[in-house]
């Protein structure tokens, strides 16, 4: 479980000039005297096995202890009901947990001790209305459905849920919990239902933090947040959005950030941060990274210093909402979407080069008159520049960023385009860096793919192979040493609708009887089944052939 403040820390920070007033509050006691709402701007529950494990085990162990303390939970109180600013995660599971027991002790016949758990954890009664109401609700609307039909039946399953859904999290926490408390309980379940209820009502503590000043619950959460487990830029910027918006608004505006935050997966190369970063960037130029949400959120003490106006909160939402679907293509380019079909073989292109960096700069080209040019332009500028050089990840990245914001303030390409021209290597230096430089398999797959097709944006198919293999025990007329620093240039490889290589083809003969025959159309099988013997020269000779091809494509 996450690390927590201090008091003293709280009030130390800038954001936070209200002191919070804070006690000690048995579980039950604190949940059975309210009712609680997780606010939009809280991340959704997403504790997975692991800490609902470590959340089990450090209650189990303890069962029999005087007192446990369960951690921090910060509140703030809106329309009559606790708003949770932080404690989310613990106060979910732990109503999952209060559920499991209530449920067992409905099933042995415990009724009295079922009506206290449901009483203190899982149901309020409205005094006005004689209505129960949910002790915990959730703001997602097909979250909270999931959890309060939890609370009702006992019962769960995420079978037609999405694996990655908050949902489906939330059903696999109460799985586990239900199946651990039904385990502890075979030895004597009246007892062991008693010590439980006994245990979370009365023995289980919180420190507890009312904040009085609802308005300050943002700046709250975010203090809590930079400190301890550190949330995505993602989080901390809905929860500053959602600060400024209107009350009445907020639901609108929550649902609108949900659905953009959703095409994203929390991981990989294509994530949510990436997406808000790289359009930022078209309208501010580049913000490193680390200062991306102090930018925005005009916390300009820890900015790198900005002359640039960040967009408002309004503008923030107009911005992601109006380039996602492009976006969205640029990452996939199978997505329907507003691309045509030549744009999208610009967007394959650059994905097939591993080069994300591009993409703002992408953004701003395609606003535009002449866009595909300014595409050609630059991919060229790409491929150029991973032959003669590198990249330089982070210089380039920061380089792209700039001339997006300058191209979509001159809606002109050509003007940024001239301040790349020291990235743009002669003609003769691309070839004789071509025929001899090692590259990686996607790198030599579409660079292969552009020469035998005679175009920039290649379909690439079939599957890359080297000819000269890496464990060559047959092959006489390449001794190791050469091989291995021939086997990765664009000379010695091949592009075959093969995926594996058969056993018996370690040897120049069995390449050519077994493999060759099975080259994509358009590739130089000819042209290397005419070689006698294939050596180090040959390798040579065939790169120096292609180097002179894709010289002529991409100079």
């Amino acid at each position: 479980m996450k690390d927590v403040p201090s008091v003293a820390a709280l009030r130390r920070r800038k954001s936070v000039s209200t002191p919070l007033n804070a006690s000690a509050s048995s579980a039950g006691a604190l949940i059975s005297n309210a009712t609680f709402e997780v606010p939009q701007f809280q991340r959704e529950y997403s504790w997975g096995d692991e800490e609902v494990a470590d959340f089990w085990n450090d209650l189990r162990n303890n069962l029999n202890s005087d007192s446990y303390f369960l951690g921090l939970i910060i509140l703030t109180e809106e329309d009559k009901r606790k708003h949770v600013v932080d404690g989310q995660q613990r106060l979910i599971t732990l109503s999952l947990l209060a559920t499991a027991i209530y449920h067992e002790a409905v099933a042995r016949g415990r009724k009295a001790l079922a009506d206290r758990i449901q009483a203190d954890f899982l149901r309020a009664i409205d005094y006005d209305s004689d209505q129960m109401d949910p002790r915990v609700t959730l703001t997602d609307k097909a979250d909270n459905d999931t959890f309060q039909a939890i609370l009702e039946h006992g019962l769960a399953s995420d079978a037609s849920l999405p694996d990655d859904s908050v949902s489906s999290r939330i059903v696999r926490s109460f799985n586990f919990l239900r199946d651990k408390i039904r385990e502890d309980l075979k030895a004597d379940p009246f007892k062991r239902l008693g010590r439980w209820t006994e245990f979370l009502t009365n023995k289980l503590y919180f420190a507890v933090f009312v904040h009085p000043t609802p308005s300050s619950a943002y700046q709250v959460f975010e203090v809590i947040n930079t400190r301890g487990k550190e949330l995505t830029t993602a989080d901390l910027l809905k929860n500053y959005i959602l600060s400024q918006t209107q009350p009445a608004k907020r639901q609108d505006r929550y649902s609108k950030w949900q659905k953009i935050s959703k095409n994203f997966s929390p991981e990989g190369s294509n994530t949510f941060v990436q997406y808000i970063r790289h359009t930022i960037n078209v309208e501010c130029g580049y913000i490193l990274p680390k200062d991306l949400f102090a930018f925005l959120a005009e916390r300009t003490d820890r900015v790198e210093s900005t002359d640039r106006r960040p967009p408002k909160p309004d503008e923030i939402m107009s911005i992601l909402e109006g380039r996602l679907s492009l976006y969205l293509q640029m990452a996939d380019p199978t997505r329907a979407g507003p691309a045509d079909a030549d744009t999208l073989g610009y967007f394959s292109a650059f994905n097939k080069l591993g080069v994300t960096a591009i993409r703002p700069l992408m953004l701003a080209i395609l606003e535009t008159p002449e866009s595909q040019a300014g595409l050609e332009h630059f991919l060229k500028i790409v491929v150029q520049r991973i032959v003669v050089g590198s990249l330089g990840a982070s210089s380039i990245e920061r380089r792209f960023s700039e001339a997006a914001r300058r191209v979509h303030l001159d809606r002109n390409w050509s003007l940024a385009a001239q301040d790349f021209r020291d990235l743009v290597p002669t003609r003769d230096d691309f070839i004789s860096q071509f025929r001899r430089k090692s590259f990686n398999k996607n790198t030599i797959s579409f660079i292969r793919s552009s020469v035998i097709q005679k175009t920039t944006t290649p379909m690439i198919s079939g599957t890359l192979h080297y000819i000269w293999p890496r464990q060559a025990g047959e092959w006489k007329a390449m001794n190791d040493e050469e091989g291995l620093y021939w086997a990765s240039t664009i000379g010695n490889t091949i592009l075959l609708n093969l995926d594996r290589r058969p056993k018996q083809a370690n040897s120049w003969s069995g390449f050519k009887n077994l493999m060759l025959p099975n080259a994509v159309s358009g590739e130089w099988s000819t042209r290397i089944g005419h070689v006698v013997e294939w050596d180090a020269s040959s390798v040579e000779q065939i790169g120096a052939e292609m180097a002179e091809v894709a010289g002529d494509i991409w100079c």
